[in-house]
């Protein structure tokens, strides 16, 4: 299978290598033109052959919106558009709307595996018409993991992203939870080993993760986190699950409470928020704060 894909960064770089050693074609497009395979988005759709499937890896808001204008006058009827970015899932409607009034088909997809994702594979959660859908199976597959599971029409246009929203969501309070616990382990004198007690955490417990292999990593370059700030940023999909949360009258305490507790790293020096900085810089490569 053909595909466009625009935006080359952490994700959308590695997303182009994986569907690639699955065997598809991918011409990638960036504002970077050393990571570039063409010179503009012009250029790009203009060497893929109808109809066309455009993949876009961009920051949400302006940056997705931006692109979008511009697709939106470069395709033809039939062409599919998928935005597998961060956007917020009400914007997926007005996008299917916008570019549904030129007979241009949009899907949006939830991607979720960070920085591991090449090697992993991504997890998908995906919203749109079934036939645009079906179209895009191959590329889902080729990004996914091995295995039944990672994928998953999660229903109408906006499903993907509201799906990746709510991972989000439950994301933010389980690294609450590792960072609660981590910090009352250092503080109590008779632990004296709180990396290695997070690495028998690792195998028969029932609070094994693959982000509870993320932290071990994390102390393991820094064993108490001393290098670190305890300054967490939020990406915004922790504040739209707590106001959607509050839309459908849904109680969300944990993961209101963890999102609350971003707000509080960045009043002092919170020793949870080292643990969370880790955890985010080691599955997406978030950036962190380091001390002076």
């Amino acid at each position: 299978m053909q595909l466009g894909l625009i935006g080359l960064g952490k994700m959308g770089g590695n997303m182009r290598e994986r569907i690639r050693r699955a065997g598809h074609t991918v011409i990638g497009y960036d504002r970077n033109p050393e990571v570039s395979d063409v010179k503009s988005l012009e250029e790009l759709v203009q060497q893929l052959d109808a109809p066309r499937t455009l993949w876009v890896m961009v920051p949400a808001g302006t940056a997705t919106q931006t692109v979008v204008d511009e697709l939106k006058d470069l395709l033809s009827p039939g062409d599919v558009v998928v935005d597998g970015g961060n956007s917020r899932w009400t914007d997926d409607e007005k996008h299917a709307a916008e570019l549904g009034i030129k007979g241009i088909g949009f899907v949006d997809a939830g991607v979720s595996g960070g920085v591991w994702g090449l090697q992993n594979g991504y997890a998908l959660m995906v919203g749109g018409d079934k036939e645009h859908v079906e179209r895009l199976k191959p590329i889902f597959e080729a990004l996914k993991p091995e295995g039944p599971y990672g994928y998953v029409h999660a229903g109408r246009v906006g499903a993907g992203h509201f799906s990746k929203m709510v991972h989000n969501g439950i994301e933010y309070a389980m690294m609450q939870a590792y960072a609660e616990g981590w910090e009352l382990l250092e503080k109590v004198h008779s632990v004296e080993n709180v990396r290695e007690v997070f690495r028998s955490w690792q195998e028969g417990t029932v609070i094994r993760s693959w982000l509870l292999d993320l932290a071990v990593n994390a102390l393991d370059e820094d064993e108490h986190l001393e290098k670190l700030r305890g300054y967490a940023e939020d990406s915004g999909e922790g504040r739209w699950t707590v106001e959607a949360a509050i839309d459908n009258a849904v109680p969300l305490p944990a993961i209101t409470a963890s999102l609350f507790a971003r707000f509080a790293s960045r009043q002092d020096d919170s020793p949870q928020m080292k643990m969370i900085a880790a955890l985010r810089n080691q599955f997406g490569g978030h950036a962190v704060e380091k001390k002076d």
